[in-house]
């Protein structure tokens, strides 16, 4: 799973400014996402700024002492259109098309921070091809993906209980009532995996809907108490193996050392949500591993396996559908 963050991102955006220097007149973004790099790059060349729509009405965004909203496009010799990355090309040939329309009076040219192998095709200037299978930091739990994604609760979708909540009494009942949700994904998640015991499945359950949370499935511990669960100390353990067992694309994970215990026993990335990192395993140990559980699973259960293995193929093809979706009604 390769991985870029918000930083990565900046980087990029700064290779990209560098590459145009002073040739570009106005920047313009793609919504949404690539009107975050179209903020970094015209703050990077000092250059008005505007959207697709802003384009197409000779509109600029206010950018300070430089420019003011009466000089339009007088000046404009020529425009780089933006987007944060380009995959299949869809969002960006529509964008070309809209633009050849408008008969616009100057150069126009089109870049991306991020491109696939071929993605390069559609632009112009691009800063670094990446692979798929992708994510970045300000799509992770909004993607499609997230449908074929293990997940974390506590600290992940909302914080962490404090020592007084983490009672295993009424102080934690009420924080499982009552806690904010940090993030609400726009996509439902695959795997809900927690170390919260299934004793408090129904409060759990009723969070989740009082908050929107889709999920497919929801995996808890299955330990009597709290100290039961802590003298057990298999937190990672029972996460490495509800993620190997189920075949998911990626397990986010709020602690760093649960989630780097997680991908040394599984072989497979992690993502830890604290520390903002894609934790990747040896490419070779990895095939090892899950050539390994593959070939068991399949001899202890011939039937079982083809038909996960056919679910898994389902749920491939029914997240790129989504992102295809998503790509056009863009």
């Amino acid at each position: 799973m390769n991985y870029r963050s918000v930083a990565e991102l900046n980087e990029e955006v700064r290779g990209l400014g560098q590459t145009l220097a002073k040739d570009v007149d106005l920047v313009v973004g793609i919504p949404r996402s690539g009107l975050l790099v179209s903020n970094l790059l015209c703050l990077y060349l000092d250059r008005p700024m505007t959207d697709v729509d802003g384009l197409a009405a000779g509109r600029v965004m206010s950018t300070g002492n430089r420019y003011d909203d009466g000089e339009r496009f007088e000046d404009v010799e020529r425009a780089v259109i933006v987007d944060d990355s380009v995959d299949t090309g869809r969002q960006m040939e529509a964008t070309q098309d809209r633009v050849a329309d408008l008969d616009l009076p100057f150069e126009v040219e089109y870049a991306a921070a991020y491109v696939t192998p071929g993605g390069h095709r559609y632009v112009d200037h691009y800063g670094e091809v990446v692979q798929k299978p992708r994510i970045f930091e300000w799509n992770l739990m909004h993607h499609p993906m997230i449908s074929n994604f293990c997940v974390d609760i506590d600290g992940v979708l909302c914080r962490d209980p404090t020592r007084l909540e983490n009672d295993d009494g009424d102080g934690y009942r009420e924080f499982l009532e009552t806690v904010a949700p940090t993030v609400v994904p726009s996509e439902p998640i695959g795997w809900l995996v927690t170390c919260r015991l299934e004793k408090y499945r129904d409060a759990t359950e009723a969070w989740l809907a009082r908050h929107g949370i889709e999920y497919e499935n929801l995996v808890m511990m299955d330990h009597p108490s709290k100290e039961a669960r802590q003298r057990a100390g298999d937190h990672a353990e029972f996460k490495a193996e509800v993620y190997r067992e189920t075949g998911p694309a990626l397990f986010v994970e709020s602690s760093a050392g649960q989630a780097a215990a997680i991908s040394e026993a599984t072989g497979r990335p992690v993502f830890c949500y604290d520390e903002n990192r894609m934790l990747q395993p040896d490419s070779l140990s990895r095939a090892r591993q899950q050539g390994g559980e593959y070939l068991s699973r399949f001899r202890d259960d011939p039937v079982g396996f083809s038909l996960l293995a056919g679910r898994h193929v389902l749920r491939e093809s029914y997240y790129r559908a989504r992102l295809a979706a998503r790509e056009y009604r863009g």
